[in-house]
């Protein structure tokens, strides 16, 4: 299993992303996005849960470009939640491996492993606005069409719209470490949600966690290592997958001596 759960994670390397050009980056002031009638702060065509379960809200503010990524691309790669099965073939145009992401922060991750990963699609579930303004406007000016996005609590899509055995894959990268003792209870990787994970995944679908705090890492090894469905493709952690880039900020993190813990384990048959 080894040998093969290696062959099917390599992707071409890719260490540098493209970057936006300089217009991109420039955030103006006073940029307002499209609202739905009675609520002030949701961009129209957006769905908000009342409670958030699986992240903390961020404060931020959303830019005029990405504001009109909202306008001009939401129609297209914006997800209403439902509390049904998702039609994935439906949703996406096409019968292809699924891959769920939870928390893609910017996007920048995100928008390059669907660049070198284009027969499958991404599935990508992200409460912070401005972080999904800013991959809506990464996908159209990168031209991906492979991603979907649903601004929505992953552990709701998760329990409502995601069947058994219906994913590929999922990636959770550097989820919120909460370093205080008395705050881990409240890290996303624990023993219910991987559960949950483990049984959308089909046979040999491989769940990839990465973060760049130790403590939270050696958490993540135990909790995906008692979990009786899941199996690690490594002895302890995982060599970096090649399509999994080094941001910008993780590449900062490393040059000041940091380190990323990678885990990739797999659904058993």
């Amino acid at each position: 299993m080894g040998q093969s759960v290696v062959q099917k994670l390599q992707w071409p390397i890719v260490t540098e992303l493209q970057p936006l050009s300089p217009a991109a980056d420039k955030a103006a002031p006073a940029a307002k996005v499209p609202r739905q009638p009675g609520d002030g702060a949701v961009p129209a065509g957006v769905t908000h849960p009342k409670t958030i379960k699986s992240f903390v809200r961020r404060a931020g503010r959303t830019t005029t470009g990405q504001a009109k990524a909202f306008e001009d691309l939401g129609p297209r790669f914006l997800l209403p939640y439902a509390a049904a099965p998702l039609d994935a073939a439906a949703a996406f145009g096409r019968t292809a491996p699924l891959i769920l992401e939870i928390g893609f922060g910017m996007g920048e991750a995100t928008a390059h492993i669907a660049r070198v990963r284009p027969d499958d699609n991404f599935l990508c579930c992200e409460v912070h606005e401005p972080g999904v303004g800013a991959l809506l406007k990464r996908i159209g000016e990168q031209e991906i069409a492979n991603i979907r996005i649903l601004q929505h609590d992953a552990v709701e899509v998760i329990d409502h719209m995601l069947a058994p055995a219906s994913l590929d894959g999922v990636h959770v990268f550097f989820p919120d470490p909460w370093h205080k003792t008395k705050h881990n209870k409240r890290r996303l990787i624990q023993p219910p949600l991987v559960a949950k994970l483990a049984a959308r995944l089909k046979p040999g679908g491989y769940l990839h966690c990465a973060t760049d705090w130790e403590p939270y890492a050696q958490q993540m090894l135990e909790v995906l290592g008692a979990e009786p469905l899941l199996a690690n493709t490594a002895d302890g952690f995982a060599p970096q997958p090649d399509y999994r880039p080094l941001t910008k900020f993780e590449n900062r993190g490393l040059r000041l001596g940091h380190g990323v813990w990678d885990i990739v384990f797999v659904r058993r048959n």
